[in-house]
């Protein structure tokens, strides 16, 4: 299988930002692009027409920051179809957003973990069903990073694989919060990488964090990304087979030169996977 028939895109991507304005994006650069739809719903005037000028140059994807698919308040639905008008409206290839929640009544400006219970996953799930349904189109669940497990009852792996079975729905594979929490939580990251479902990837992301302590990574995206994500991104490939690949940077963001950088590194990476090899890969999913 192609990755071009598998994926909603394809090759190395970038976070588009609106402190890029004003430097020049190359066309060849970068194969896609990811916006969080929350940020440019509604945006007019010159940051309407810049954002407008991309999506008629690149392919987009979207990753949602305020669904809160865990909250126990009601889904705020009049999101949900906004949302549904922008991915229409600039044909975005794929939606995304975090497996936690970030709302009670109110915003609570983080990313809060869902606990880890079976009660959790049918909640979670029928909420997920809704949105696709509303939607009329699968989305995909970022693996998140976290540093509690209230009440759990299950490993991380075996709730959010739980919660994609259920819901039916796809992942969105995060190499460094893999690497964050099997650090934080200390597991092994390539069993944690061995036990996801190849078929329901649809897309990477890869980001830096911050080193708090020996033991204590933040995931922050505020900083390049380091050696040992960029090759857990390649044992990613090994297992699920060549997949495309996302650089996040929120904070701390450097000239665009040094982006494209790593995001030129992302395509050494995927240049030494072959059509064949993702073939194989799949075969595990």
């Amino acid at each position: 299988m192609q990755e071009d028939t598998f994926y909603p895109v394809n090759g190395a991507g970038l976070g588009l930002r609106r402190s890029m304005m004003g430097e020049e994006l190359p066309d060849e650069s970068v194969d896609f692009l990811e916006v969080a739809p929350e940020n440019w719903i509604g945006v007019g005037g010159r940051f309407g027409r810049w954002f407008r000028s991309y999506t008629e140059r690149f392919p987009f994807v979207t990753h949602g920051l305020s669904l809160s698919i865990g909250s126990p308040a009601p889904l705020d639905l009049e999101l949900v179809k906004s949302i549904k008008k922008f991915i229409r409206d600039h044909e975005i290839r794929c939606y995304s957003e975090h497996l936690s929640y970030c709302s009670d009544h109110g915003h609570l400006y983080d990313l809060l973990p869902i606990p880890f219970t079976a009660e959790a996953v049918t909640y979670v799930a029928g909420r997920i069903r809704t949105v696709q349904d509303i939607l009329e189109q699968r989305i995909a669940m970022e693996n998140v990073s976290y540093y509690a497990a209230p009440g759990q009852e299950m490993t991380e792996l075996e709730f959010l694989n739980a919660v994609l079975e259920e819901a039916d729905c796809d992942l969105l594979l995060d190499v460094n919060n893999v690497y964050v929490n099997s650090v934080n939580h200390n597991y092994d990251p390539l069993h944690f990488l061995q036990g996801l479902p190849s078929t329901r990837i649809r897309y990477v992301h890869v980001a830096g964090h911050y080193d708090e302590a020996e033991d204590l990574k933040v995931d922050t995206h505020g900083a390049p990304v380091i050696d040992p994500v960029w090759q857990l991104l390649e044992r990613a490939y090994e297992i699920h087979g060549r997949m495309p690949t996302l650089l996040e940077r929120d904070f701390n963001i450097p000239p665009l030169p040094e982006l494209l950088c790593e995001v030129a590194r992302i395509r050494s990476i995927q240049a030494a996977y072959t059509a064949g090899e993702v073939h194989h890969a799949f075969s595990h999913g």
